[in-house]
């Protein structure tokens, strides 16, 4: 593990950081010291890169607040790593889902249980089972449709990225992350925000992604930066070259973090990281 004087003398090409309860605070306004941060290190030439479990297509507005909207060379890992996309025209650059029987035996599963369930396809999110409390958390953060189907046979033809789980608490979450271990025995199952239990393709990870994208770029991943607060960004905490865990990241994560921040999400912890290493 590198101490911080020594990862402070790298000279880090990218920076990968997580949204929610990263960049992103409960407030969903993200810090003006924040965004100067990101476009500071944009016009050095380091790529800032957004790595979330959400579809490309519902950051497009944090993309604008900093400042890499329909930007060439720049770039957004989605879907936990399910899908690379160049930001100038969100053109897709590598792209794996699960199967199509993967999903509908997840979504008729889920349906026993007390949970909300997303359907992600490549530019849509479809939700079964929405509660207050996650309306209230998907609430401008992204765009979902509401679906009551039985089963998911009208999205047999249509590639299907992940599928997640939510209810508010892992407790209730993890002995199910059990009870489905027949269907996702081959496949990558991750936990976030307190609230989501996740399932990916197999080898899809935010880590196998960040590593992807060093890879197009033909940057070495000891000059890659990953920040992150929960159990899907510990991947690529753990693929970076400094791997990094915001002042309130999950206490499973710590351990795994070569450096923690002084600051959470809440009072500009990407910034913080920026600044000390990539910028001073």
């Amino acid at each position: 593990m590198p101490d911080s004087t020594t990862a402070g003398k790298k000279d880090y090409r990218i920076v990968a950081f997580d949204l929610d309860e990263t960049l992103i605070p409960p407030s969903r306004v993200i810090s003006g010291r924040d965004r100067a941060a990101i476009r500071e290190a944009t016009a050095r030439g380091v790529d800032c890169v957004i790595a979330t479990g959400r579809g490309y297509m519902t950051v497009q507005g944090t993309l604008r607040d900093i400042g890499l909207w329909d930007t060439q060379d720049s770039y957004t890992l989605s879907y936990n790593g399910g899908i690379i996309t160049e930001n100038k025209g969100n053109r897709v650059l590598y792209q794996q889902g699960i199967t199509w029987e993967q999903a509908n035996a997840l979504y008729t599963r889920g349906q026993r249980y007390d949970v909300c369930m997303h359907v992600y396809t490549q530019t849509e999110v479809y939700v079964w089972h929405i509660n207050d409390d996650e309306r209230a958390y998907l609430d401008n953060r992204q765009e979902f449709i509401e679906l009551d189907d039985a089963d998911l046979e009208r999205f047999r033809d249509t590639p299907i990225i992940k599928v997640l789980y939510e209810h508010n608490g892992y407790d209730y979450l993890r002995p199910i992350e059990a009870q489905v271990a027949d269907i996702t025995a081959d496949m990558e199952v991750s936990y976030s925000s307190g609230r989501y239990l996740e399932f990916n393709c197999q080898g899809v990870s935010k880590g196998a992604s960040l590593l992807r994208l060093a890879d197009i770029l033909g940057v070495d991943p000891a000059a890659t930066i990953a920040i992150g607060d929960n159990v899907n960004d510990l991947s690529m905490i753990r693929a970076a070259g400094l791997g990094v865990g915001v002042g309130n990241v999950d206490d499973q994560v710590r351990p795994f973090c070569d450096y923690v921040c002084e600051r959470t999400c809440e009072d500009s912890a990407v910034a913080e990281v920026i600044e000390r290493f990539v910028l001073s």
